[in-house]
């Protein structure tokens, strides 16, 4: 009868402080895996963002460097276009004006 009483009496001081001291623990462990995780995240977060940002940058210069190269290749075009153009023009008139003068 006496360890049945043992058995239903209060736990000793002792337990119930080792117990206090375990659940505290554990409270404060889990708070601080949970603190540590938000951090992570937002860390990795914003050097994602970070990133997304920079290549979008670069691919805007990319695109105009490409967008320049070809106007400027298409001006060059233009130009020598216009110059060959103008240069036949003058070599067929100056056979013609040296054909009539001849004739």
């Amino acid at each position: 009868m006496c360890q049945l009483c043992n058995l239903l009496s209060p736990p000793p001081l002792v337990v119930v402080i080792v117990v206090v001291v375990i659940v505290v623990i554990v409270v404060v462990v889990v708070i601080v895996v949970v603190i540590v995780v938000v951090v992570v995240v937002v860390v990795v977060v914003t050097v994602v963002a970070i990133v997304v940002v920079i290549v979008e940058i670069v691919v805007i210069v990319v695109l105009v460097v490409i967008v320049v190269l070809v106007v400027i290749v298409v001006i060059v075009v233009v130009v020598v276009i216009v110059v060959v153009v103008v240069v036949v023009v003058v070599v067929v008139l100056a056979a013609v004006v040296v054909v009539v003068v001849v004739y």
